[in-house]
């Protein structure tokens, strides 16, 4: 279940927002791979990849895999990103500040605290009667997708990941990190004792994604 907002994209052609977020979702791709995912030929692929890095939306990128020619990548560049919503990022960020001045960390750590309660019952809340872990994470990837995060899960052998492709609060992250501990305690108070959750990439920290590993703990 993906569910995204595509505001902001308004001087894009449809064919250009789909490759535009696909590479988000997804991450760097050669013009014959996105050519495939998106239906296009493969000059047709590379017409609008050229158009987007005029733009400054995307930038391509050499990579040599072994013996041969060098594979051009494409991957969305800082501007790129900056077209997908930041909720209310600098007025949210004036706010934090704020808080802080005025009461101190302990007052800012309230806050968050807060939050987390609230949203933590909000997530068990729609969670009740859920027993399956595939059934908590679909319902987990759907209300996150709903607040932005392009969000989705697969599973690989016995673990299980949980997929945030973006992050709209990120201003307000990098501005107070406590924001992203409260985050992953509600993973895994949401998720339950049965399974560990642990954060293995980080927007905050220059990853293109946040994403959780979740692994089931045997009884």
């Amino acid at each position: 279940m993906e569910k995204y907002s595509t505001h902001g994209f308004v001087s894009m052609n449809q064919t250009q927002k789909r490759m535009l977020m696909y590479l988000k979702m997804h991450g760097a791709q050669s013009a014959s791979a996105l050519a495939g995912k998106i239906g296009l030929t493969n000059e047709g692929a590379r017409q609008h990849l050229m158009r987007m890095a005029e733009e400054g939306w995307i930038s391509p990128e050499s990579q040599s895999k072994g013996v041969g020619r060098p594979v051009i990548l494409y991957q969305i560049t800082e501007s790129g990103n900056g077209l997908f919503p930041d909720t209310h990022a600098e007025l949210t960020v004036q706010l934090l500040t704020s808080v802080q001045a005025l009461f101190g960390q302990a007052g800012l750590d309230r806050l968050i605290q807060t939050r987390e309660q609230e949203t933590l019952q909000q997530y068990q809340s729609g969670m009740e009667g859920m027993d399956r872990l595939e059934d908590r994470l679909d319902y987990l990837v759907g209300i996150r997708s709903q607040e932005g995060y392009m969000a989705e899960w697969y599973q690989d052998g016995d673990l299980y990941f949980l997929v945030e492709n973006h992050c709209p609060i990120c201003a307000a992250a990098m501005q107070c990190q406590g924001l992203c501990r409260a985050e992953l305690q509600n993973f895994r108070q949401t998720l339950g004792d049965r399974v560990r959750v642990e954060r293995v990439d980080h927007i905050v920290q220059g990853a293109r994604r946040c994403a959780y590993q979740i692994t089931p703990l045997n009884d």
